[in-house]
């Protein structure tokens, strides 16, 4: 709740205009308890977890697989529209108990680590240069508890609710255990308690997050996706893999960038894989043109 009850007095403790999105944030925020702005993450979270995912299962579930197959990692596997939805069910239940519990006792641990709600808002370069530090924190960190939560117990445990879609769909991003929901908040609250950002800033950051993990799961890699464009950026094809290889994989643990898998040597696995559909599709090729060769040779005699 914000200490002005003006739009002068807030200009007055600022020093200066407040601008049109300062503004906007005292009108909304000027009465709203700060815990009630926290648990905000709660309704942005299931909003963003049921809105982005669905063209992509729309797309999966009403074009012809004929279409669909040039871009589908997996084209065989073909989830039906029921499978989909109890995902998306499942899912939402267990976002729902685990991200509000958190939203609820976790609430002082933000307080402390100096998490702001109130003016002045962050600047667009100021946000850019968090959320890069929260992208590096969260994917090294969350490199690690993944290779722990394939380790046996961890896998059969926990992780392995997660791994039940070798073909992921994009639904299927945050399907996991409870446990696993709460274990992987971690890496992902690191970087703002180690730089503390605006509110508004950790709201922007979850669902960034969120959207990068629906399309590492969305089962497609598109030609026009501008994530192809950042550097180190696995994408949906790295991450397939992983689920693609299930339990015993020992490769492509990172969920953003692959620095991790290259610097410690898990993505070996995936470069072999690579490899192999590199001279398949070579063969395939040659055999083509021999075929082809093969054929105006016989026209022309």
């Amino acid at each position: 709740m914000l200490p002005y009850s003006s739009a002068a007095e807030a200009e007055a403790a600022l020093g200066r205009s407040m601008t049109f999105a300062e503004a906007a944030w005292l009108r909304y925020s000027a009465t709203v308890p700060d815990h009630l702005l926290f648990c905000h993450n709660v309704a942005i979270l299931l909003v963003v977890y049921t809105l982005a995912p669905l063209p992509l299962a729309l797309l999966e579930q009403l074009t012809p697989q004929a279409v669909t197959s040039p871009i589908k990692i997996q084209p065989r596997v073909r989830l039906s529209a029921a499978a989909v939805f109890r995902c998306y069910l499942d899912t939402a239940w267990v976002l729902l108990l685990t991200v509000g519990m958190l939203g609820i006792v976790s609430f002082p641990v933000v307080k402390m680590v100096g998490i702001r709600m109130g003016l002045p808002l962050p600047t667009l370069g100021e946000a850019a240069a968090q959320m890069a530090v929260y992208l590096l924190i969260e994917d090294y960190l969350g490199y690690w508890i993944h290779r722990l939560l394939h380790t046996k117990w961890g896998y059969e445990k926990i992780h392995r609710v997660h791994h039940e879609f070798s073909a992921p769909v994009s639904y299927a991003a945050p399907y996991a255990h409870w446990a696993e929901v709460l274990i992987l908040g971690v890496p992902s609250f690191t970087g703002p308690a180690i730089v503390p950002c605006h509110i508004t800033v950790l709201w922007l950051w979850f669902v960034v997050r969120h959207i990068e993990a629906i399309d590492i799961h969305s089962g497609f890699e598109f030609p026009f996706n501008p994530t192809r464009f950042i550097p180190f950026y696995g994408g949906a094809e790295f991450h397939d893999y992983h689920h693609r290889v299930g339990e015993k994989s020992q490769s492509n643990f990172s969920s953003v960038f692959t620095f991790c898998d290259y610097l410690y040597g898990t993505d070996k696995g995936y470069k072999f894989h690579k490899a192999s559909l590199a001279k398949g599709r070579a063969v395939q090729a040659v055999r083509k043109h021999v075929r082809s060769k093969e054929e105006k040779s016989r026209k022309n005699n």
